[in-house]
């Protein structure tokens, strides 16, 4: 029997589909990263979950893998399901999912609702080529690190984050990415106090400085211009960041000047000027 990777909402209930109602309904085991919320969504769309109920999460996801694989290949139908959104994009599943495969086990799916799609959708970027890197490194060097390597990416880029390092996060993008480029935070996606922030990076940087956002938060930053206008423009950046160092300024501290005024990710602009 398969196994079935099923879509919950992502806020509102309203939003699970009559397949997923069915699944939970039918399914031997289900897989649950919370095992209470799985319950509790259960009771929302007043359906019993008669299976037998595991906890499947990012810590335990290796050592379940022998009792899903054992129940699968002996015959049961396994649903697995994460807090919100689709299991294995920025949640846990691959690892099941890889191995069910391996197994030659059918894999099926539910779609349903999902933050990255849902936030590409309102944000108002570009959404033909994207880029989903789901949640960066809590540790502030790594996150710029991560940050420096995507900011020549042409692709529209989703980026999640935890509300307590949402500021620290989108303060180290600006920084990256330059303040002017486009951004849109989107929190709390289909729930009561929903809310997108669209602008400039370090305009919303300055925002989420200020006040607390809190809730569920997916980010979506507008892709890297074109190289090719880029490196056009590397002879007048260079020229900038030298009228600059002329008046008396350090070279990084003009590289950052330059960065701020053109709104050219200051990486580009040390680029530049160094070339």
């Amino acid at each position: 029997m398969p196994l079935i990777l099923c879509g919950t909402p992502i806020g509102d209930v309203d939003d699970a589909s009559p397949r997923l109602v069915a699944t939970l309904a039918a399914a031997d085991v289900v897989a649950a990263e919370d095992t209470r919320r799985l319950r509790a969504l259960a009771r929302r769309l007043d359906v019993a979950v008669p299976g037998r109920v595991v906890s499947y999460f990012a810590g335990n996801e290796a050592a379940r893998l022998p009792d899903l694989l054992a129940a699968l290949s002996a015959g049961a139908t396994v649903a697995l399901v994460t807090d919100a959104g689709m299991p294995g994009v920025s949640d846990p599943g691959y690892l099941l999912v890889r191995a069910a495969l391996d197994a030659d086990i059918l894999v099926s799916v539910v779609p349903g609702p999902s933050s990255v799609t849902a936030a590409l959708a309102v944000s108002g970027l570009p959404s033909d080529r994207f880029v989903v890197e789901g949640f960066l490194s809590r540790r502030g060097a790594e996150r710029r690190r991560q940050l420096d390597a995507l900011v020549a990416e042409p692709r529209t880029i989703v980026l999640l984050e935890a509300p307590h390092r949402i500021a620290a996060m989108l303060a180290d993008l600006a920084a990256a990415f330059g303040p002017e480029r486009q951004v849109a935070v989107c929190r709390e996606l289909t729930k009561t106090y929903e809310e997108v922030l669209r602008g400039p990076a370090g305009e919303i940087a300055a925002v989420a400085a200020e006040r607390e956002l809190r809730g569920e938060i997916t980010v979506v930053v507008a892709g890297a211009p074109p190289r090719a206008a880029v490196e056009a423009d590397g002879a007048e950046l260079r020229t900038l960041v030298d009228a600059l160092v002329a008046d008396g300024l350090s070279r990084r501290d003009a590289v950052t000047a330059v960065a701020d005024e053109t709104g050219v990710a200051r990486k580009l602009v040390y680029a530049a000027a160094t070339a």
